[in-house]
């Protein structure tokens, strides 16, 4: 029985991956070794890594996340973790990487909370020079924060406009008033940046209305719990909202029992613009490729596998090109036979 096409050779766009959460174990393990830092089995275990994180609840992600990030104590690791961020998504078919980082948490180490952005930024440049891969930065804020950090933050990201795209809203959906939030996010809004928060992933419908009443996004990250009231649904399919599902990171966390429970059927089915998303695979154990083949495990076929593709580029803030160079591929990949015929051919040859 046929596999498919090569879900690495399928162009696609990744619009939900944070900075901390892309990085390699290895790379994790190497600068703690360096900087004489102990971490918990399920970081340093690579068996663990594979299994425990299918089992992983908020506040443990949250302590490992917090974990990770103490190892991010320079400008050279900064560098490192985005452009093998970079360099991964390349060998995965990701030809739009949108990235999202809060610059507070790296802020004490490299001079400030611009020094931070702009050391982001400029990496950001040379590893698309480097890969080929199309990068945009989301500037995020956290609910755990004051919401006057997240205008500090806005009024940062908006001084960038252009290779910073978009605006976030990230953390503990439990955490914060989304209506406090609105000033920042206006903020962005009005240099031109995208409204792209997190919302309806620990929380259900009524929080994802919240987020698109008070914040106007353009992208929900996640926004899969849209999918148990049919009149939001609805709503954010008229409005244009795409949803940047991750199912794995969905079922570490316990929205979901297992990744393929995601309803992702039902919300191609009712017109949501969907890109799938690896979230953190450094804590959640896999990455965006490892998403399509969960989609494909639910039963998509190639065909349906090459509309979620498009879907994400079109719902990205790729230039136009490189939405074309792009969409172009997703038609190439289609049009090539998959392997099971491939080989009928060379058999009958």
């Amino acid at each position: 029985m046929s596999t498919g096409r090569d879900l690495a050779a399928l162009p696609k766009a990744h619009l939900h991956l944070h900075f901390t959460g892309s990085m390699r174990p290895g790379t994790l393990r190497e600068l703690a070794e360096e900087r004489g830092l102990r971490l918990p089995r399920s970081l340093t275990d690579d068996v663990a890594l594979q299994v425990e994180p299918t089992r992983r609840g908020w506040f443990r992600f949250q302590r490992e996340y917090d974990t990770a990030r103490a190892v991010v104590d320079s400008e050279a690791a900064m560098r490192r973790i985005l452009r093998e961020a970079v360099e991964d998504d390349a060998a995965e078919g990701s030809g739009r990487l949108e990235l999202q980082v809060d610059p507070t948490s790296y802020a004490p180490f490299v001079g400030g909370l611009s020094p931070a952005l702009e050391i982001v930024l400029d990496e950001a440049e040379a590893s698309e020079r480097a890969t080929g891969v199309s990068v945009g930065i989301v500037v995020a804020a956290s609910r755990t924060r004051h919401p006057l950090d997240a205008r500090t933050l806005a009024r940062l990201a908006a001084r960038h406009a252009g290779r910073v795209i978009g605006f976030g809203l990230s953390n503990d959906e439990r955490r914060g008033v989304t209506a406090e939030f609105a000033p920042a996010f206006r903020i962005a809004r009005e240099a031109g940046l995208w409204s792209l928060p997190h919302g309806g992933e620990l929380l259900g419908p009524a929080h994802v209305e919240a987020v698109v009443d008070a914040l106007a996004p353009r992208r929900l990250g996640h926004g899969v719990r849209s999918a148990e009231d049919p009149r939001l649904l609805e709503r954010i399919v008229e409005q244009g909202i795409g949803l940047e599902l991750c199912p794995a990171s969905n079922a570490s966390l316990g929205v979901v029992a297992e990744p393929e429970d995601v309803p992702l059927r039902a919300l191609v089915g009712a017109g949501a613009q969907i890109a799938l998303g690896a979230d953190d695979p450094l804590l959640f154990g896999s990455r965006l490729v490892e998403q399509y083949a969960i989609a494909r495990r639910v039963g998509l076929t190639d065909e349906e596998l090459a509309a979620l593709a498009l879907s994400s580029i079109g719902i990205s803030a790729a230039d136009p090109a490189t939405a074309a160079r792009l969409r172009a591929g997703v038609a190439d990949w289609l049009a090539a036979p998959p392997p099971s015929a491939a080989a009928t051919v060379d058999q009958r040859s």
